[in-house]
């Protein structure tokens, strides 16, 4: 009989992957649908993004969701690699941010972010971390 804890011990979190679907216009020349792999966030990761994107002014913090979700995105995209610097360089892009800008449209962008999170274990709307993160 195996414990909740012998299965926690045989399935740590810090390496979770999964292949996902985005959007019909990631297609090759024969019509196949290319998946992203992407992994999920640790709960160190998740802190650590979500305080870059937000920023305190005053007694009010505000929290960036456009800069949260192009972390998630960058930091959690196994394939494509968002970070990698030949592609940067041949797009003309001094930045993983400005490449991802090139490269997916913006509700792309939220897609790729939407799975991570899942992938993370968030089966929550982003507005719901908004409000978390502001608290």
């Amino acid at each position: 009989m195996t414990t909740l804890q012998d299965f926690l011990n045989a399935n740590p979190v810090d390496n979770v992957t999964d292949e996902v679907f985005i959007s019909e216009r990631f297609k090759d020349e024969d019509g196949k649908t290319f998946l992203f792999k992407i992994k999920a966030m640790t709960n160190k990761d998740f802190n650590d993004i979500r305080k870059r994107a937000t920023k305190v002014k005053g007694r009010k913090a505000e929290f960036d969701v456009e800069a949260f979700n192009r972390s998630i995105v960058i930091q959690h995209t196994i394939v494509p690699d968002f970070k990698n610097a030949e592609s940067l360089q041949a797009l003309g892009c001094m930045t993983p941010d400005h490449y991802l800008e090139k490269v997916l449209l913006s509700g792309e962008i939220v897609e790729l972010a939407s799975q991570i999170q899942k992938l993370s274990g968030f089966d929550v709307e982003m507005e719901a971390l908004v409000e978390e993160a502001k608290n």
